[in-house]
Protein backbone atom coordinates (compact mmCIF):
# COMPACT_ATOMS: atom_id res chain seq x y z
CA UNK A 1 0.00 0.00 0.00
CA UNK A 2 1.09 3.14 -1.04
CA UNK A 3 2.01 5.66 2.04
CA UNK A 4 0.18 9.03 1.84
CA UNK A 5 2.47 11.93 1.76
CA UNK A 6 1.35 15.05 3.27
CA UNK A 7 1.33 18.16 0.58
CA UNK A 8 3.16 21.44 2.04
CA UNK A 9 0.46 23.91 2.08
CA UNK A 10 0.42 27.54 2.65
CA UNK A 11 -2.31 29.45 4.30
CA UNK A 12 -3.09 33.08 4.15
CA UNK A 13 -5.69 35.08 5.70
CA UNK A 14 -6.07 38.44 7.31
CA UNK A 15 -8.05 39.24 10.38
CA UNK A 16 -8.23 42.49 10.07
CA UNK A 17 -7.71 45.07 7.18
CA UNK A 18 -9.85 44.22 4.34
CA UNK A 19 -12.56 45.99 3.15
CA UNK A 20 -10.71 48.88 5.28
CA UNK A 21 -8.64 51.35 6.15
CA UNK A 22 -7.05 50.33 9.07
CA UNK A 23 -6.98 47.50 11.90
CA UNK A 24 -4.55 45.84 10.12
CA UNK A 25 -3.45 42.12 10.89
CA UNK A 26 -2.18 39.71 8.43
CA UNK A 27 -2.00 35.87 9.11
CA UNK A 28 0.46 33.41 6.92
CA UNK A 29 0.50 30.01 7.84
CA UNK A 30 2.82 26.83 6.66
CA UNK A 31 2.80 23.47 8.63
CA UNK A 32 1.84 23.87 12.64
CA UNK A 33 3.34 27.59 12.28
CA UNK A 34 1.67 30.70 12.38
CA UNK A 35 3.39 34.22 11.45
CA UNK A 36 1.58 37.43 12.38
CA UNK A 37 2.15 40.22 10.46
CA UNK A 38 0.93 43.77 12.25
CA UNK A 39 -1.58 44.33 14.69
CA UNK A 40 -3.56 47.57 14.35
CA UNK A 41 -5.94 49.40 15.61
CA UNK A 42 -9.24 51.70 13.64
CA UNK A 43 -10.38 54.87 15.02
CA UNK A 44 -13.99 54.41 15.08
CA UNK A 45 -16.17 56.00 13.38
CA UNK A 46 -19.54 58.28 14.78
CA UNK A 47 -22.17 55.85 14.69
CA UNK A 48 -19.55 53.56 17.25
CA UNK A 49 -20.76 55.99 20.26
CA UNK A 50 -18.21 56.25 23.19
CA UNK A 51 -16.07 53.50 21.41
CA UNK A 52 -12.21 54.56 21.27
CA UNK A 53 -10.84 51.81 19.34
CA UNK A 54 -11.56 48.91 17.40
CA UNK A 55 -9.31 45.86 17.31
CA UNK A 56 -9.58 42.53 15.47
CA UNK A 57 -10.97 39.29 16.79
CA UNK A 58 -8.27 37.94 18.22
CA UNK A 59 -9.95 34.11 18.67
CA UNK A 60 -8.58 32.29 16.13
CA UNK A 61 -5.10 33.35 17.63
CA UNK A 62 -6.16 32.70 21.23
CA UNK A 63 -6.88 28.95 20.09
CA UNK A 64 -3.77 28.38 18.03
CA UNK A 65 -1.50 30.16 20.83
CA UNK A 66 0.89 27.42 20.69
CA UNK A 67 1.67 27.49 16.99
CA UNK A 68 2.91 30.91 16.94
CA UNK A 69 6.33 31.72 16.05
CA UNK A 70 5.80 35.45 16.19
CA UNK A 71 4.66 38.88 15.49
CA UNK A 72 6.39 41.04 12.37
CA UNK A 73 5.45 44.11 12.58
CA UNK A 74 6.12 46.09 9.28
CA UNK A 75 6.10 50.22 10.54
CA UNK A 76 5.34 52.27 13.67
CA UNK A 77 1.73 53.65 12.48
CA UNK A 78 -1.12 53.18 14.50
CA UNK A 79 -2.98 50.86 12.41
CA UNK A 80 -0.38 48.50 12.34
CA UNK A 81 1.32 48.83 16.08
CA UNK A 82 -1.81 50.33 18.05
CA UNK A 83 -3.52 46.71 18.97
CA UNK A 84 0.10 45.10 20.49
CA UNK A 85 -0.78 45.77 24.31
CA UNK A 86 -5.05 44.56 23.06
CA UNK A 87 -3.00 41.40 21.79
CA UNK A 88 -0.70 40.85 24.01
CA UNK A 89 -3.66 40.37 27.04
CA UNK A 90 -5.34 37.81 25.32
CA UNK A 91 -1.98 35.89 23.26
CA UNK A 92 1.27 34.97 24.42
CA UNK A 93 3.24 35.48 21.58
CA UNK A 94 7.44 34.63 21.46
CA UNK A 95 8.37 37.53 20.17
CA UNK A 96 7.78 40.64 18.43
CA UNK A 97 9.96 41.82 15.34
CA UNK A 98 10.31 45.68 14.45
CA UNK A 99 13.21 47.66 13.46
CA UNK A 100 14.32 51.37 14.70
CA UNK A 101 12.03 53.45 15.09
CA UNK A 102 9.44 51.03 15.05
CA UNK A 103 11.27 49.23 18.45
CA UNK A 104 10.82 52.81 19.45
CA UNK A 105 7.07 53.24 19.15
CA UNK A 106 6.48 49.62 20.50
CA UNK A 107 8.29 50.26 24.07
CA UNK A 108 7.00 53.92 24.08
CA UNK A 109 3.25 52.12 24.51
CA UNK A 110 4.16 49.31 26.22
CA UNK A 111 5.50 51.49 29.58
CA UNK A 112 1.54 52.20 30.14
CA UNK A 113 1.32 48.67 30.90
CA UNK A 114 4.77 47.11 32.79
CA UNK A 115 3.72 43.89 32.93
CA UNK A 116 3.16 43.40 29.17
CA UNK A 117 6.84 45.20 28.87
CA UNK A 118 8.22 42.81 31.17
CA UNK A 119 6.94 39.59 29.64
CA UNK A 120 7.27 40.17 25.80
CA UNK A 121 10.35 39.55 24.32
CA UNK A 122 11.39 42.40 21.92
CA UNK A 123 13.61 41.61 18.88
CA UNK A 124 15.40 44.38 16.67
CA UNK A 125 16.16 42.97 12.99
CA UNK A 126 18.19 44.56 10.57
CA UNK A 127 17.16 45.20 6.39
CA UNK A 128 19.78 41.94 5.83
CA UNK A 129 18.65 40.18 9.10
CA UNK A 130 16.88 36.22 8.10
CA UNK A 131 15.41 34.33 10.66
CA UNK A 132 14.88 30.63 10.24
CA UNK A 133 11.55 29.14 12.13
CA UNK A 134 11.87 25.31 10.74
CA UNK A 135 10.88 25.31 6.99
CA UNK A 136 10.45 28.75 7.12
CA UNK A 137 12.89 31.93 6.70
CA UNK A 138 11.95 35.17 7.58
CA UNK A 139 13.51 38.08 5.79
CA UNK A 140 13.01 41.87 5.06
CA UNK A 141 12.90 44.67 2.19
CA UNK A 142 13.36 48.34 3.04
CA UNK A 143 10.47 50.49 1.32
CA UNK A 144 9.40 53.91 1.91
CA UNK A 145 6.49 55.37 3.48
CA UNK A 146 5.65 58.38 6.03
CA UNK A 147 7.45 56.77 8.47
CA UNK A 148 11.21 55.64 8.79
CA UNK A 149 12.29 52.02 9.36
CA UNK A 150 9.10 50.72 6.90
CA UNK A 151 9.77 47.56 5.71
CA UNK A 152 7.67 44.39 3.54
CA UNK A 153 8.51 41.24 5.19
CA UNK A 154 9.19 37.90 2.87
CA UNK A 155 8.27 34.53 3.81
CA UNK A 156 10.25 31.75 2.23
CA UNK A 157 8.19 28.50 1.95
CA UNK A 158 9.09 24.95 0.54
CA UNK A 159 6.54 26.06 -1.98
CA UNK A 160 7.90 29.28 -2.87
CA UNK A 161 8.27 33.45 -1.14
CA UNK A 162 5.03 35.29 0.34
CA UNK A 163 6.32 38.52 0.42
CA UNK A 164 3.88 41.17 2.39
CA UNK A 165 4.49 44.57 1.43
CA UNK A 166 3.08 46.83 4.35
CA UNK A 167 2.58 50.32 3.73
CA UNK A 168 4.68 51.82 0.81
CA UNK A 169 5.16 53.98 -1.87
CA UNK A 170 7.70 54.59 -4.55
CA UNK A 171 10.02 57.42 -3.25
CA UNK A 172 13.01 58.26 -5.77
CA UNK A 173 14.27 61.02 -3.83
CA UNK A 174 13.67 60.10 -0.17
CA UNK A 175 13.88 62.29 3.20
CA UNK A 176 15.50 58.98 4.56
CA UNK A 177 16.70 55.93 3.54
CA UNK A 178 16.35 54.66 -0.19
CA UNK A 179 13.91 51.42 -0.87
CA UNK A 180 15.83 48.58 -1.03
CA UNK A 181 14.66 48.11 -5.04
CA UNK A 182 17.12 45.46 -6.11
CA UNK A 183 16.08 43.21 -3.84
CA UNK A 184 12.91 43.70 -4.84
CA UNK A 185 14.22 42.84 -8.36
CA UNK A 186 15.89 39.57 -7.45
CA UNK A 187 12.83 38.34 -5.48
CA UNK A 188 10.41 38.47 -8.49
CA UNK A 189 13.86 36.80 -10.66
CA UNK A 190 14.07 34.25 -7.74
CA UNK A 191 10.07 33.91 -8.08
CA UNK A 192 7.26 35.11 -5.74
CA UNK A 193 4.69 32.67 -4.80
CA UNK A 194 2.31 35.65 -3.78
CA UNK A 195 2.62 39.20 -3.39
CA UNK A 196 -0.13 40.70 -0.97
CA UNK A 197 0.21 44.80 -1.61
CA UNK A 198 -0.87 47.76 -0.09
CA UNK A 199 -4.21 49.11 -1.68
CA UNK A 200 -4.96 52.43 0.06
CA UNK A 201 -4.34 54.59 -3.41
CA UNK A 202 -5.27 52.05 -5.62
CA UNK A 203 -7.84 54.72 -6.95
CA UNK A 204 -5.21 57.50 -7.61
CA UNK A 205 -3.62 57.64 -11.15
CA UNK A 206 0.27 57.99 -11.99
CA UNK A 207 2.70 58.16 -9.27
CA UNK A 208 3.03 60.13 -5.70
CA UNK A 209 4.93 63.23 -5.31
CA UNK A 210 8.28 63.00 -3.23
CA UNK A 211 8.97 63.87 0.15
CA UNK A 212 11.32 66.22 -0.62
CA UNK A 213 9.70 68.25 -3.13
CA UNK A 214 7.18 68.79 0.32
CA UNK A 215 9.85 69.95 2.08
CA UNK A 216 10.49 72.77 -0.14
CA UNK A 217 7.20 73.75 -0.57
CA UNK A 218 6.82 73.84 3.27
CA UNK A 219 9.83 75.70 3.33
CA UNK A 220 8.11 78.27 0.14
CA UNK A 221 4.91 78.80 2.37
CA UNK A 222 6.35 79.48 5.64
CA UNK A 223 8.86 82.17 4.14
CA UNK A 224 5.40 83.82 2.64
CA UNK A 225 3.22 84.00 6.23
CA UNK A 226 3.97 86.82 8.33
CA UNK A 227 2.16 85.78 11.80
CA UNK A 228 1.75 83.06 14.06
CA UNK A 229 1.82 79.73 11.95
CA UNK A 230 -0.15 76.92 13.84
CA UNK A 231 0.65 73.93 11.35
CA UNK A 232 -1.14 70.14 11.97
CA UNK A 233 0.12 67.15 11.04
CA UNK A 234 -0.18 63.28 11.28
CA UNK A 235 1.93 62.93 14.58
CA UNK A 236 3.67 59.51 13.34
CA UNK A 237 4.47 61.34 10.26
CA UNK A 238 8.00 61.92 11.49
CA UNK A 239 9.60 62.91 8.40
CA UNK A 240 6.88 65.66 7.68
CA UNK A 241 7.52 66.69 11.47
CA UNK A 242 11.33 67.35 10.73
CA UNK A 243 10.79 68.97 7.78
CA UNK A 244 8.47 71.75 9.30
CA UNK A 245 11.19 72.46 12.07
CA UNK A 246 13.66 72.76 9.25
CA UNK A 247 11.35 75.17 7.96
CA UNK A 248 10.74 77.30 11.38
CA UNK A 249 14.69 77.20 11.45
CA UNK A 250 15.31 78.75 8.23
CA UNK A 251 12.46 81.14 8.95
CA UNK A 252 13.34 82.40 12.12
CA UNK A 253 10.58 80.30 13.95
CA UNK A 254 10.40 78.54 17.70
CA UNK A 255 8.54 75.70 17.17
CA UNK A 256 5.75 74.49 20.59
CA UNK A 257 4.16 71.25 20.84
CA UNK A 258 0.70 70.28 21.52
CA UNK A 259 -1.05 66.95 21.79
CA UNK A 260 0.49 63.89 23.64
CA UNK A 261 0.73 61.72 20.53
CA UNK A 262 2.94 64.79 19.18
CA UNK A 263 4.92 64.98 22.00
CA UNK A 264 5.93 61.07 21.78
CA UNK A 265 6.83 61.36 18.10
CA UNK A 266 9.19 64.20 19.42
CA UNK A 267 10.83 62.32 21.87
CA UNK A 268 11.34 59.01 19.92
CA UNK A 269 12.24 60.47 17.10
CA UNK A 270 15.17 62.63 19.09
CA UNK A 271 15.77 59.54 20.73
CA UNK A 272 16.82 57.90 17.70
CA UNK A 273 18.09 61.02 15.36
CA UNK A 274 15.56 61.26 12.20
CA UNK A 275 14.25 64.22 14.48
CA UNK A 276 17.11 67.33 14.45
CA UNK A 277 16.75 70.78 15.71
CA UNK A 278 19.39 73.33 17.25
CA UNK A 279 19.37 74.54 20.36
CA UNK A 280 16.55 76.33 21.92
CA UNK A 281 14.39 75.68 18.48
CA UNK A 282 11.51 73.70 20.43
CA UNK A 283 10.27 75.26 22.91
CA UNK A 284 7.75 74.54 25.69
CA UNK A 285 4.39 75.25 25.42
CA UNK A 286 3.53 77.31 28.04
CA UNK A 287 6.15 79.39 27.46
CA UNK A 288 4.73 80.87 23.56
CA UNK A 289 3.60 84.12 25.06
CA UNK A 290 7.33 85.06 25.61
CA UNK A 291 7.61 85.16 21.91
CA UNK A 292 6.20 87.59 19.66
CA UNK A 293 3.37 85.82 16.80
CA UNK A 294 5.66 85.96 13.64
CA UNK A 295 8.38 84.21 16.06
CA UNK A 296 6.16 80.71 16.73
CA UNK A 297 4.83 77.86 15.10
CA UNK A 298 2.24 75.85 16.90
CA UNK A 299 3.27 72.27 15.64
CA UNK A 300 -0.32 70.31 16.56
CA UNK A 301 -2.54 66.86 16.55
CA UNK A 302 -5.77 67.29 14.97
CA UNK A 303 -5.41 67.29 11.26
CA UNK A 304 -7.91 64.57 11.64
CA UNK A 305 -10.90 66.46 12.88
CA UNK A 306 -10.47 64.32 16.05
CA UNK A 307 -12.51 65.84 19.04
CA UNK A 308 -9.78 66.20 21.69
CA UNK A 309 -7.11 66.46 19.86
CA UNK A 310 -5.71 69.93 20.11
CA UNK A 311 -6.42 71.84 16.49
CA UNK A 312 -10.30 70.70 17.67
CA UNK A 313 -10.07 72.35 20.64
CA UNK A 314 -8.32 75.54 19.56
CA UNK A 315 -10.83 75.65 16.86
CA UNK A 316 -13.71 75.45 19.64
CA UNK A 317 -11.92 77.58 21.86
CA UNK A 318 -11.46 75.32 24.96
CA UNK A 319 -7.87 74.71 24.81
CA UNK A 320 -5.89 76.23 27.75
CA UNK A 321 -3.51 77.82 26.48
CA UNK A 322 -3.88 78.47 22.73
CA UNK A 323 -6.18 81.20 22.00
CA UNK A 324 -7.02 81.92 18.30
CA UNK A 325 -5.87 85.32 16.87
CA UNK A 326 -7.76 86.54 13.31
CA UNK A 327 -3.96 86.89 12.01
CA UNK A 328 -3.56 83.49 12.62
CA UNK A 329 -2.50 80.84 10.01
CA UNK A 330 -3.65 77.32 10.28
CA UNK A 331 -1.90 74.87 7.58
CA UNK A 332 -3.52 71.35 7.28
CA UNK A 333 -0.05 68.66 6.15
CA UNK A 334 -2.12 66.02 5.89
CA UNK A 335 -4.80 64.33 3.63
CA UNK A 336 -7.96 63.26 4.84
CA UNK A 337 -8.49 59.26 6.00
CA UNK A 338 -11.59 58.00 4.40
CA UNK A 339 -14.23 58.66 6.64
CA UNK A 340 -12.83 61.51 8.50
CA UNK A 341 -13.38 64.36 6.23
CA UNK A 342 -16.54 65.56 8.01
CA UNK A 343 -14.76 65.63 11.03
CA UNK A 344 -12.16 68.00 9.43
CA UNK A 345 -14.92 70.17 7.64
CA UNK A 346 -16.25 70.65 10.99
CA UNK A 347 -12.67 71.88 12.23
CA UNK A 348 -12.05 73.65 9.49
CA UNK A 349 -15.19 75.95 9.68
CA UNK A 350 -15.02 76.34 13.19
CA UNK A 351 -11.12 78.04 12.19
CA UNK A 352 -12.71 80.28 9.67
CA UNK A 353 -15.17 81.55 11.98
CA UNK A 354 -13.00 82.93 14.15
CA UNK A 355 -10.69 85.27 11.72
CA UNK A 356 -8.25 82.52 11.10
CA UNK A 357 -6.74 82.10 7.28
CA UNK A 358 -7.06 78.15 6.84
CA UNK A 359 -4.56 76.30 3.91
CA UNK A 360 -5.61 72.54 3.07
CA UNK A 361 -4.06 73.12 -0.56
CA UNK A 362 -1.72 76.18 -1.14
CA UNK A 363 -1.17 77.47 -4.54
CA UNK A 364 2.22 78.82 -3.58
CA UNK A 365 2.95 75.76 -2.35
CA UNK A 366 1.62 71.28 -1.61
CA UNK A 367 1.61 71.13 1.68
CA UNK A 368 1.14 67.31 2.04
CA UNK A 369 1.95 64.10 -0.22
CA UNK A 370 0.80 60.58 0.96
CA UNK A 371 2.36 57.94 2.48
CA UNK A 372 0.88 55.27 -0.27
CA UNK A 373 2.00 53.86 -3.51
CA UNK A 374 -0.49 55.51 -6.64
CA UNK A 375 -1.16 53.23 -9.36
CA UNK A 376 2.22 53.88 -11.31
CA UNK A 377 4.06 52.29 -8.79
CA UNK A 378 1.85 49.74 -7.77
CA UNK A 379 2.10 48.45 -10.82
CA UNK A 380 5.79 49.06 -10.79
CA UNK A 381 5.74 46.92 -7.59
CA UNK A 382 3.88 44.30 -9.60
CA UNK A 383 6.38 44.51 -12.12
CA UNK A 384 9.38 43.97 -10.65
CA UNK A 385 8.29 41.23 -8.21
CA UNK A 386 6.29 39.20 -10.69
CA UNK A 387 3.56 37.19 -8.19
CA UNK A 388 2.11 34.31 -9.46
CA UNK A 389 -0.77 35.03 -7.08
CA UNK A 390 -1.84 38.29 -5.75
CA UNK A 391 -4.00 39.48 -2.53
CA UNK A 392 -4.61 43.25 -2.41
CA UNK A 393 -4.62 43.95 0.86
CA UNK A 394 -5.20 47.02 3.06
CA UNK A 395 -8.08 49.33 1.38
CA UNK A 396 -11.86 49.21 0.79
CA UNK A 397 -13.18 46.73 -0.96
CA UNK A 398 -13.31 49.14 -4.41
CA UNK A 399 -9.53 50.15 -3.83
CA UNK A 400 -8.63 46.32 -3.93
CA UNK A 401 -10.63 45.92 -6.89
CA UNK A 402 -8.85 48.53 -8.63
CA UNK A 403 -5.67 46.86 -7.64
CA UNK A 404 -6.58 43.36 -8.16
CA UNK A 405 -7.46 45.11 -12.28
CA UNK A 406 -3.88 47.10 -12.31
CA UNK A 407 -2.37 43.52 -11.38
CA UNK A 408 -4.38 41.74 -14.41
CA UNK A 409 -2.50 44.73 -16.72
CA UNK A 410 0.63 43.31 -15.25
CA UNK A 411 0.48 40.18 -16.61
CA UNK A 412 -1.00 38.01 -13.02
CA UNK A 413 -3.48 35.76 -14.15
CA UNK A 414 -7.26 36.68 -13.32
CA UNK A 415 -8.07 33.43 -12.16
CA UNK A 416 -4.59 34.07 -9.61
CA UNK A 417 -6.05 37.53 -8.24
CA UNK A 418 -8.03 36.90 -5.29
CA UNK A 419 -10.42 39.73 -3.10
CA UNK A 420 -10.44 38.30 0.10
CA UNK A 421 -12.31 39.50 3.01
CA UNK A 422 -11.39 39.47 6.68
CA UNK A 423 -11.44 35.67 7.70
CA UNK A 424 -11.35 34.23 4.54
CA UNK A 425 -8.34 31.67 4.01
CA UNK A 426 -6.53 31.36 0.85
CA UNK A 427 -5.16 28.01 0.28
CA UNK A 428 -2.14 27.55 -1.54
CA UNK A 429 -0.26 23.83 -2.30
CA UNK A 430 1.61 22.31 -5.56
CA UNK A 431 -1.86 21.50 -7.05
CA UNK A 432 -2.74 25.76 -7.06
CA UNK A 433 -4.57 28.32 -4.98
CA UNK A 434 -8.42 29.06 -3.97
CA UNK A 435 -10.57 29.88 -1.34
CA UNK A 436 -10.96 27.56 1.26
CA UNK A 437 -13.38 28.20 4.25
CA UNK A 438 -13.81 30.99 7.00
CA UNK A 439 -11.44 31.77 10.47
CA UNK A 440 -13.53 33.69 13.05
CA UNK A 441 -13.15 37.44 12.51
CA UNK A 442 -14.67 40.53 13.46
CA UNK A 443 -14.60 43.78 15.19
CA UNK A 444 -14.04 43.92 18.92
CA UNK A 445 -14.55 47.22 20.40
CA UNK A 446 -11.93 49.11 23.24
CA UNK A 447 -14.40 50.91 25.66
CA UNK A 448 -11.99 52.59 28.22
CA UNK A 449 -10.18 49.91 29.84
CA UNK A 450 -12.79 47.01 29.00
CA UNK A 451 -11.72 44.71 26.26
CA UNK A 452 -14.20 43.29 23.83
CA UNK A 453 -17.48 43.96 26.67
CA UNK A 454 -18.94 46.27 24.29
CA UNK A 455 -21.31 44.25 21.94
CA UNK A 456 -23.12 45.36 18.46
CA UNK A 457 -26.43 45.36 21.01
CA UNK A 458 -24.70 47.92 23.69
CA UNK A 459 -23.72 50.14 20.49
CA UNK A 460 -26.85 49.77 18.99
CA UNK A 461 -28.88 51.10 22.23
CA UNK A 462 -26.75 53.45 22.42
CA UNK A 463 -27.83 54.85 19.12
CA UNK A 464 -31.27 54.92 20.11
CA UNK A 465 -30.43 56.47 23.25
CA UNK A 466 -28.57 59.45 21.29
CA UNK A 467 -31.12 59.87 19.10
CA UNK A 468 -34.74 59.11 20.66
CA UNK A 469 -33.77 58.36 24.03
CA UNK A 470 -35.55 56.60 26.79
CA UNK A 471 -38.92 55.59 28.06
CA UNK A 472 -39.50 54.28 31.43
CA UNK A 473 -42.46 53.06 32.94
CA UNK A 474 -42.58 51.72 36.69
CA UNK A 475 -45.15 49.82 37.91
CA UNK A 476 -46.10 48.39 41.55
CA UNK A 477 -47.78 44.98 41.47
CA UNK A 478 -48.94 42.57 43.27
CA UNK A 479 -48.52 39.77 41.21
CA UNK A 480 -50.14 37.10 43.60
CA UNK A 481 -53.79 39.34 43.31
CA UNK A 482 -53.39 40.39 40.06
CA UNK A 483 -53.77 44.24 40.76
CA UNK A 484 -51.45 47.67 40.56
CA UNK A 485 -52.06 48.91 43.52
CA UNK A 486 -50.66 52.44 42.67
CA UNK A 487 -50.48 54.60 39.29
CA UNK A 488 -48.20 54.14 37.02
CA UNK A 489 -44.67 56.13 37.17
CA UNK A 490 -42.93 57.47 34.37
CA UNK A 491 -39.24 58.10 33.81
CA UNK A 492 -38.22 59.98 30.43
CA UNK A 493 -34.71 61.25 29.21
CA UNK A 494 -34.23 62.61 26.08
CA UNK A 495 -37.69 61.18 24.90
CA UNK A 496 -40.12 64.44 25.59
CA UNK A 497 -40.22 66.93 28.29
CA UNK A 498 -42.83 65.79 31.07
CA UNK A 499 -44.19 69.04 32.13
CA UNK A 500 -44.88 69.81 28.92
CA UNK A 501 -46.25 67.05 27.42
CA UNK A 502 -48.88 66.06 30.51
CA UNK A 503 -51.39 64.65 28.71
CA UNK A 504 -49.44 62.35 26.47
CA UNK A 505 -47.40 61.08 29.02
CA UNK A 506 -50.88 60.26 30.90
CA UNK A 507 -52.42 58.45 27.89
CA UNK A 508 -49.35 56.51 27.72
CA UNK A 509 -49.74 55.48 31.39
CA UNK A 510 -53.68 54.90 31.03
CA UNK A 511 -52.91 52.35 28.35
CA UNK A 512 -49.90 50.34 30.04
CA UNK A 513 -52.44 50.04 32.56
CA UNK A 514 -55.16 48.89 31.01
CA UNK A 515 -52.54 46.66 28.95
CA UNK A 516 -50.91 44.86 32.12
CA UNK A 517 -54.46 44.33 33.64
CA UNK A 518 -55.42 42.21 30.65
CA UNK A 519 -52.75 40.62 30.54
CA UNK A 520 -53.33 39.65 34.32
CA UNK A 521 -56.46 38.40 33.50
CA UNK A 522 -55.73 36.44 30.53
CA UNK A 523 -53.01 34.26 32.44
CA UNK A 524 -53.71 31.73 35.18
CA UNK A 525 -50.24 31.31 35.70
CA UNK A 526 -48.73 34.72 36.14
CA UNK A 527 -45.06 35.35 33.98
CA UNK A 528 -44.09 38.76 34.31
CA UNK A 529 -41.39 38.32 31.63
CA UNK A 530 -43.40 37.25 29.10
CA UNK A 531 -45.37 40.68 29.90
CA UNK A 532 -42.52 43.14 29.73
CA UNK A 533 -41.71 41.80 26.51
CA UNK A 534 -45.09 42.15 25.21
CA UNK A 535 -45.30 45.39 27.14
CA UNK A 536 -42.05 46.73 25.52
CA UNK A 537 -43.53 45.92 21.83
CA UNK A 538 -47.11 47.39 22.53
CA UNK A 539 -46.10 51.04 24.20
CA UNK A 540 -43.16 51.08 21.39
CA UNK A 541 -46.03 51.26 18.50
CA UNK A 542 -48.04 53.24 20.46
CA UNK A 543 -45.43 55.82 20.94
CA UNK A 544 -44.44 55.65 17.28
CA UNK A 545 -47.61 56.16 16.42
CA UNK A 546 -48.11 59.07 18.73
CA UNK A 547 -44.34 61.27 17.99
CA UNK A 548 -42.96 59.59 15.29
CA UNK A 549 -40.36 58.07 17.47
CA UNK A 550 -38.52 55.14 18.80
CA UNK A 551 -37.32 55.89 22.69
CA UNK A 552 -35.72 52.94 24.44
CA UNK A 553 -38.55 51.46 26.52
CA UNK A 554 -37.81 50.16 29.99
CA UNK A 555 -40.83 48.19 31.66
CA UNK A 556 -40.16 48.11 35.66
CA UNK A 557 -41.91 45.71 37.85
CA UNK A 558 -42.25 46.43 41.76
CA UNK A 559 -43.57 43.52 43.07
CA UNK A 560 -44.98 43.85 46.75
CA UNK A 561 -46.50 40.71 47.44
CA UNK A 562 -44.37 38.27 45.09
CA UNK A 563 -47.01 35.48 43.75
CA UNK A 564 -44.96 34.09 41.20
CA UNK A 565 -41.45 34.29 39.40
CA UNK A 566 -40.67 37.52 38.01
Amino acid sequence: MEKKVNKPVVNIFALGGLGEVGKNMYVIEYGKDIFIVDSGIIFPDEHLLGVDYVIPDYSYLIENEKRIQGLFITHAHEDHIGGIPYLLKKVKIPAIYACGVTVEMIENKLEEYPDLLSMVKIVEFKSHFIYKFNKVEVSFIRLNHSIPDSFGVCFKTPLGTIFHTGDFKFDFTPVGQKAEYEKLAKLGVDGCLALLADSTNALREGFTESEKKIGESIKELFSKINNRIICATFASNMFRVQQIIEACVENNRHVAIFGRSMEKTIEVGQEVGYIKAPKNTIIEAADIDKYKPEELCLLCTGSQGEPLAALSRIANGSHKLIKLMPSDTIIFSSSPIPGNQEGINRTINLLFKQGADVITHSPIADTHTTGHASQGELKLMLSLVKPKYFIPIHGEYRMQRVHADLAIETGVKPENCFILENGDVLTINEDGAKPNGHVQSGEVYIDGSGIGDISSIVIKERKILSEDGMFAVILTIDSKNKTIPLEPQVVSRGFIYMKDNEELTRSFLTEVKKYVEAEFKKMKLLNLLTIKTGLTEFLGRLIYEKTDRKPMIIPIFMDINPGTKA
